[in-house]
C-alpha cells in the first residue's frame, strides 16, 4: 500500500502564485512517472503534469509556461510550481504515481484543493 503526503493548496488571488508538494511512502518498488491530475466539479479528472524518474516532463497544453513540475528521486517527492493562477486553475489536484507512464497512474493521494478567486 502506498502513502501519500500532499500539501500547498489554498486560495490565491488571479495571478497568484502556489508550489503543491507529494511525498509517496510505502510499498512502492522503484516509480518511474510521478505527478498530478486535477478534477473540478462535474469535469473528469485530467493530467495537469507529469515527470519522468530520468526528467522528463508532460504538461497539459493549458498550464505549459505557467506550471513547473520537479521531483527528488530520493525522497520519491514531486513538486508543482504554479505561477500566473487563473480561476480556471480551480480544482481538486491529486498527486499520482506509476511504475511505468503518467498516463497510467496507479495509485493517487487523497487530494488539495486549489481555488483561484478573487
Amino acid at each position: 500500500q502506498v502513502q501519500f503526503v500532499e500539501s500547498g493548496g489554498g486560495l490565491v488571488q488571479p495571478g497568484g502564485s502556489l508550489r503543491l508538494s507529494c511525498a509517496a511512502s510505502g510499498s512502492i518498488s522503484i516509480i518511474n512517472a510521478m505527478g498530478w491530475y486535477r478534477q473540478a466539479p462535474g469535469k473528469q479528472r485530467d493530467l495537469v503534469a507529469g515527470i519522468t524518474r530520468a526528467g522528463n516532463t508532460n504538461y497539459a497544453d493549458s498550464v505549459k509556461g505557467r506550471f513547473t513540475i520537479s521531483r527528488d528521486n530520493d525522497k520519491n517527492t514531486v513538486y508543482l510550481q504554479m505561477n500566473s493562477l487563473k480561476p480556471e486553475d480551480t480544482a481538486v489536484y491529486y498527486c499520482t504515481i506509476s511504475r511505468t507512464s503518467i498516463f497510467l497512474p496507479q495509485a493517487w493521494g487523497q487530494g488539495t484543493q486549489v481555488t483561484v478567486s478573487s
